[in-house]
């Protein structure tokens, strides 16, 4: 289950970074210019300058977080790749620090998690009804609640 909550977070920040490339490419936005990255929403949403400004304000007191935390996330899949190297090479585990690893894994997802969660209903409190209900529809999958992800319906991971 902590495996989809991970290729989850990992799927939408690697969407949200595509997704800033190719803006970036399509306006010409400079490496952190918030104003440029979050056009879009002023134009698809209709914010007011007033809006657009606690938008942004709100993303990047978040942003260094939320990039520490993809970090950490990118960290922790070469750990993993690295036991897992261990156990088909030498047959062996160490399974007290996989269980570290495993209980480190599941705070870092969480606190990802709720570091989007926090922003994305921060961003929507900024918006009147009709644009939060149209943002909320875009980021969604950023937005569901942990076991609402990929393999909720099957009980998959």
């Amino acid at each position: 289950m902590n495996r989809g909550y991970l290729v989850l977070f990992l799927g939408v920040i690697a969407g949200l970074i595509a997704y800033q490339g190719w803006t970036s490419l399509r306006a010409g936005c400079r490496d952190g210019d918030l104003n440029c990255q979050l056009a879009w929403m002023r134009e698809d949403l209709s914010l007011t300058d007033e809006q657009f400004a606690r938008v942004v304000e709100l993303h990047a007191r978040s942003s260094s977080r939320l990039r520490q935390l993809a970090l950490d996330i990118g960290r922790m899949e070469t750990e993993f790749a690295a036991f897992e190297q261990t156990r088909k090479s030498e047959g062996r585990v160490d399974f007290l620090e996989f269980a570290r690893f495993v209980a480190e894994r599941r705070e870092l997802e969480a606190a990802a998690d709720q570091s989007a969660r926090s922003l994305i209903e921060a961003t929507a409190d900024v918006m009147s009804p009709t644009q939060r209900l149209r943002y909320l529809a875009l980021v969604a999958p950023a937005a569901a609640p942990p076991g609402a992800g990929a393999g909720a319906d099957t009980g998959r991971p």
